[in-house]
């Protein structure tokens, strides 16, 4: 893989003779005009190695470079300091800013070259084995039925999927007759109830992998079981099971989960790094979620943990959001409008909203819960060529700042 260079200077000539030296010596080589440039180069970048002239307008080298190493994703990225000033003094304060390297103009093509590749050896030799990313596992979950858990879950899984451009398990744990593979017009080929029948300690990752079906946006559901009969099949251990491999797997882990605290339930929940509950404008929701906060404190879950989601899932006048959440003791963090027909046709068709018209307002909107809910080094490192949906989020976010102002 060719390494990525990031190269900044405010002299335009300065740049060209950088970028031409190392591209010379194989590298790709990306730029940035000045220090801010710079800051927000390096998170779509994700350079391998940076050079940073000390002279620039707006903030100096040896400020980029503290605020560099002050960043997760740029904290051990090498440095390279390309300056015209050799002073023993100059130096120093280069390398207490964060600095690994110091090259003074005019440098010698050969010099910055082999100073680059020494550098980026010496980190290569020093770098730990890859640690395997960290997963993410969001339950979808409500006490009531009729508030949308399901379309949730689905939109959520494609969201995430779309965004990260990675593999994204959905897993239907409404083990009495759940529709997640139908809301993705998945035939059921497989289900939980071919898993039920392995005992919980033989079950591996490569049998789990051949039970999920998948979808051509990524998603990989474990649908629900047949019948009735069959769900009750699946024990406590073996969803547990499950939830451990899919967590060893899959960068996001989304549960759809049933309206009850049975025990599988529990094994969700209990996998669950955040739990999304939702919530109707209506006195029977509200009840149930106040129901489900107090089972949630005695099982010891963190506040933190939860976030609630109100959808309007009728068209008339419901309860006010402030009377909710006082009733609650917990803040509502997103609201889902009302959407005439929009699910029940995406349903009919097995394409969600995100999927199908991730421009529509609804479409959007689970974008925009997909990025909140992502994991924090996504948000904060994102990819160097990112998704249609990562840019569509980004846009969205410009405009709602621009229209702060």
């Amino acid at each position: 893989m060719v390494e990525r260079i990031l190269a900044v200077d405010d002299n335009p000539v300065n740049l060209k003779v950088v970028s031409a030296t190392l591209k010379q010596a194989g590298f790709e080589v990306a730029t940035a005009g000045n220090g801010s440039e710079a800051l927000e180069q390096v998170k779509i970048v994700k350079p391998a190695l940076i050079i940073l002239d000390i002279n620039m307008p707006d903030m100096d080298g040896y400020e980029v470079c503290r605020r560099l190493r002050a960043m997760p994703a740029t904290a051990n990225t090498p440095i390279v300091m390309l300056t015209a000033h050799d002073s023993l003094e100059e130096k120093i304060k280069g390398f207490e800013a964060g600095a690994d390297e110091y090259i003074t103009k005019p440098f010698q093509p050969a010099e910055l070259q082999a100073r680059v590749k020494v550098l980026l050896r010496r980190v290569a030799v020093a770098r730990p084995e890859k640690v395997q990313k960290t997963s993410k596992v969001i339950a979808v979950f409500s006490l009531r039925g009729g508030v949308g858990v399901s379309t949730f879950a689905t939109n959520l899984a494609v969201g995430l999927s779309q965004l990260w451009k990675e593999p994204v398990a959905l897993v239907d744990m409404v083990l009495t007759m759940g529709q997640s593979a139908l809301m993705l017009n998945l035939p059921l080929r497989n289900t939980w109830g071919d898993l039920a029948k392995i005992p919980s300690e033989e079950l591996e990752s490569d049998l789990l992998q051949s039970v999920l079906l998948n979808h051509d946006s990524g998603v990989s559901v474990l649908a629900a079981p047949r019948t009735y009969v069959e769900g009750e099949t699946v024990t406590p251990a073996i969803a547990t099971r499950v939830l451990e491999l899919l967590r060893g797997n899959f960068p996001y882990v989304v549960l759809d989960l049933p309206h009850d605290f049975r025990e599988t339930t529990l094994a969700g929940l209990d996998a669950a790094d955040e739990i999304i509950v939702l919530i109707a404008p209506e006195l029977a929701s509200v009840r149930a979620v106040v129901g489900a906060l107090e089972v949630f404190d005695e099982l010891g879950y963190g506040r933190e943990k939860i976030r609630i989601v109100m959808n309007w899932t009728f068209e008339r006048k419901g309860l006010a959001r402030k009377d909710i959440e006082n009733v609650m003791k917990h803040p509502i963090q997103y609201v889902v409008p009302f959407v005439p027909d929009g699910f029940v046709s995406a349903i009919n068709l097995g394409i969600p909203p995100v999927l199908g018209e991730p421009e529509t307002p609804v479409g959007a909107l689970f974008e925009d819960f997909a990025f909140a809910l992502s994991k924090p080094e996504d948000k904060e490192s994102p990819s160097a060529s990112p998704s249609p949906a990562y840019q569509r989020v980004l846009e969205r976010s410009k405009s709602r700042q621009h229209s702060k102002r």
